[in-house]
């Protein structure tokens, strides 16, 4: 199936509505989505695994580690992305994967990074982490400055290359939106944690998902508190236009 040159609002809402349906379906028992996942197997196979914090985790059922289970994947964009791939490349043997815990760091990501990341020996390894970052540090309960931010999202990456270097490498940005719980003392510092975000996505040769950029305009058309009532946390139609976002820019329907 070939991939359309962009996404419009139709396909967009398809999306939409077709995830909603499948998060409905109670959906296989894990250990039969385990089955699936390696009687499906096929020498092209490409494992896809989302990583972040709560807003990849969105709710996402953690006793549940298979690939490709909509109960293991929450409700929000690392799911629409998925299923889209899933339901675009049938004869790819695609196996997704949703390793998002919420309350993460970068140094909650590094504890982790073996079992979570290293040892799936992911194709496309794509990565949301910073918002805790500072968000903790304003509440008191931590305080990682933004050299060190930068400093441990290099020394993760560095690590995973070495392990795996033929792995695709994929930052989204971090972003806010001015609501809820976003105030005026996040800035200038959540800016100079994105920008550190950027740097260590070109320095490790990864692909930039653009998402602060995408919600800057999306605000022209409704107000914030439509894409994220938190200023944080997506609602339905931000989670809807992180997945357009990602696909778009990773591109997995090339080739």
């Amino acid at each position: 199936m070939s991939r359309p040159s962009s996404w419009n609002r139709r396909e967009v809402m398809q999306l939409g509505l077709a995830a909603g349906a499948w998060a409905a379906w109670p959906g296989p028992s894990s250990r039969a989505s385990e089955r699936v996942t390696s009687s499906s197997q096929a020498a092209e196979e490409r494992l896809v695994l989302f990583q972040g914090d709560s807003i990849t985790d969105a709710g996402r059922d953690r006793q549940r580690r298979g690939g490709n289970d909509p109960r293991a994947f929450g409700f929000g964009y690392a799911f629409l992305a998925g299923a889209a791939m899933l339901a675009a490349l049938p004869d790819k043997g695609l196996r997704v994967y949703n390793r998002g815990v919420s309350g993460n760091k970068v140094p909650d990501l590094d504890r982790r990074w073996e079992p979570d990341a290293l040892n799936m020996k992911p194709d496309i390894l794509s990565i949301l982490i910073g918002v805790n970052d500072i968000w903790h540090k304003l509440g008191g309960n931590y305080d990682g400055t933004v050299e060190q931010y930068e400093q441990g999202f290099v020394a993760l990456l560095a690590r995973t290359r070495e392990a795996l270097p033929e792995v695709q490498l994929v930052v989204c940005e971090p972003f806010v939106l001015r609501c809820g719980a976003v105030t005026d003392k996040w800035f200038p510092e959540f800016d100079q944690r994105r920008a550190s975000a950027r740097r260590v996505a070109e320095q490790a040769g990864a692909k930039w998902v653009p998402f602060q950029s995408v919600f800057d305009v999306a605000i022209k058309q409704a107000p914030p508190e439509y894409w994220a009532g938190d200023g944080v946390h997506p609602s339905m139609a931000g989670h809807a236009l992180m997945a357009q976002t990602w696909l778009e820019t990773v591109d997995p329907f090339a080739g």
